[in-house]
C-alpha cells in the first residue's frame, strides 16, 4: 500500500510517497519533474505544494495504484473552492453509483479520477460541457501527454458513462468518438523459456504461484484471490470466483501443479488465501511481479514480458497441442471471442509449416 505522508524534513515539510519497493512505481514517479530521494525515508518526495499533490492523485489512479493519504494532507490542500465542492460532489455520487453497479474497486479509481480531473480541467458545470471540451481535453492532457490509446479509451468510458447519467447534458453522448485500435500481438514465452525462468525459482511460494498461473491460464488477481477452499482436490479443478466481469468459472488443475501445492500447503499452511503474505492477508499483486522479473533476469529471458504474459503462453500452447479455440475461450474467461482469436496469430503452429520460397531456390 502507497501512502501520501506529509513530513518535515531538513527543516522543510515534504510530500512523501511511502511504499515497499516496486520498480513501477520509482519510474511512474519520475514522470513528475521535482522529485527527489530520502536515503533516510527510503522514499521519493516532493515539495508540499497543492500542484504536487493533485499530480501525485492523478498519477497514481491512472495507473491504478492503491494509495493512502494522510489526514493532515488532505487538511491542508482539500475541496476549498465552491467549484471543487460541485465536482467532488458529483464524483462521489458516481462512486456509489459504480459501487451499486458492481463495477471493480480498480474500475471505480480510475473511472473517478478521469472524470474529477476532466471536469476541474474544464472549470464549466455539466450543463455548459460541450462535446468540443471533451475533444480538447484528450488532446492536451491524453494524446499530447503520449498515454496509450488503453487510456483514451478509459477515458471516454468514464465520460460516458458519467455523463450518461446526469441530467441537464446537453450534448448526445454517442457523439464522443474512440481513438482507433490498434492491433498488438503479445509477447510469448516458448516452453524452453518457462522451465528456465521456473528451474532457477527456489522459494517454494514464488515458484507455486508462478507455475500455477501459468499452469491453468490465470490473471494476476484471481489468482491471488483464491481462497484454500477454490482447490478441489478430488475433481481436479480450481474455482475462480467473481474474477474479470463477476463471473465464476471453472480450469483445470493438472497433476503436477496439485503436488506443488500440497508440498507448499504442507510448509506454508495458508489459513484463508491461498497465498497470504508474513503477516497475513492476501499476498501481493507487487510482490508477484517482483519475483516474476528477477526470475527471468536470472534465465536471461530478454524478451518485454511480464506476469501476465504467462497466461498468454499457457494460452499459445494450448493452441499449439491441438487444443479447440473454444474451450480456450472458457478457460480464460474470455466474453468475445474475438479477444482469444489473437493467439491464434502469434501460434507457430500453422507457421512453421510454411516453406519459405527462399528455401526452395536452387543452390
Amino acid at each position: 500500500m502507497i501512502e501520501l505522508k506529509k513530513i518535515r524534513h531538513r527543516k522543510q515539510l515534504y510530500l512523501f510517497v511511502l511504499s515497499p519497493f516496486d520498480e513501477r512505481l520509482k519510474n511512474a514517479l519520475k514522470e513528475i519533474k521535482g522529485f527527489n530521494f530520502s536515503v533516510t525515508y527510503k522514499a521519493f518526495y516532493y515539495p508540499y505544494d497543492k500542484t504536487y499533490y493533485e499530480q501525485l492523485l492523478e498519477l497514481l489512479g491512472r495507473l491504478n495504484f492503491n494509495y493512502k493519504i494522510d489526514k493532515r494532507i488532505e487538511a491542508d490542500f482539500g475541496i476549498k473552492s465552491a467549484f471543487e465542492s460541485y465536482v467532488k460532489d458529483r464524483v462521489d455520487d458516481f462512486v456509489q453509483y459504480m459501487r451499486y453497479k458492481h463495477y471493480s474497486e480498480v474500475s471505480i479509481k480510475t473511472y473517478s479520477s478521469l472524470v474529477y480531473h476532466f471536469l476541474i480541467k474544464v472549470k464549466k458545470k455539466i450543463p455548459e460541457i460541450r462535446i468540443s471540451d471533451i475533444v480538447d481535453f484528450n488532446q492536451e492532457h491524453i494524446i499530447d501527454k503520449n498515454f496509450s490509446l488503453s487510456y483514451q479509451n478509459q477515458l471516454i468510458n468514464a465520460i460516458k458513462l458519467f455523463f450518461a447519467r446526469n441530467n441537464g447534458v446537453r450534448f448526445n453522448i454517442e457523439q464522443i468518438e474512440r481513438p482507433r485500435r490498434s492491433t498488438y500481438l503479445p509477447t510469448i514465452l516458448s516452453k524452453e523459456e518457462i522451465k528456465r525462468i521456473f528451474g532457477g525459482i527456489k522459494n517454494l511460494k514464488h515458484k507455486t504461484i508462478l507455475s500455477l498461473i501459468y499452469s491453468s491460464g490465470l490473471r494476476i488477481g484471481e489468482t491471488l484471490r483464491l481462497k484454500v477452499s477454490d482447490i478441489d482436490s478430488k475433481r481436479n479443478i480450481i474455482i475462480i470466483r467473481q474474477s474479470k466481469g463477476y463471473k465464476d468459472r471453472v480450469v483445470g488443475l493438472s497433476p503436477k501443479i496439485l503436488d506443488l501445492l500440497r508440498q507448499y500447503y504442507k510448509e506454508y499452511r495458508p489459513k484463508d488465501y491461498l497465498f497470504e503474505g508474513q503477516n497475513g492477508g492476501m499476498y501481493t499483486a507487487s510482490s508477484v511481479r517482483r519475483v516474476f522479473k528477477n526470475a527471468c533476469v536470472k534465465a536471461n529471458i530478454n524478451k518485454p514480458v511480464r506476469v501476465h504474459n504467462l497466461r498468454h503462453s499457457y494460452a499459445t500452447h494450448l493452441l499449439e497441442s491441438g487444443t479447440d479455440i473454444r474451450y480456450i475461450q472458457d478457460i480464460l474467461g474470455h466474453k468475445d471471442p474475438k479477444t482469444t482469436m489473437i493467439y491464434t496469430h502469434v501460434s507457430n503452429k500453422s507457421i512453421k509449416n510454411i516453406v519459405s520460397p527462399f528455401d526452395l531456390l536452387d543452390e
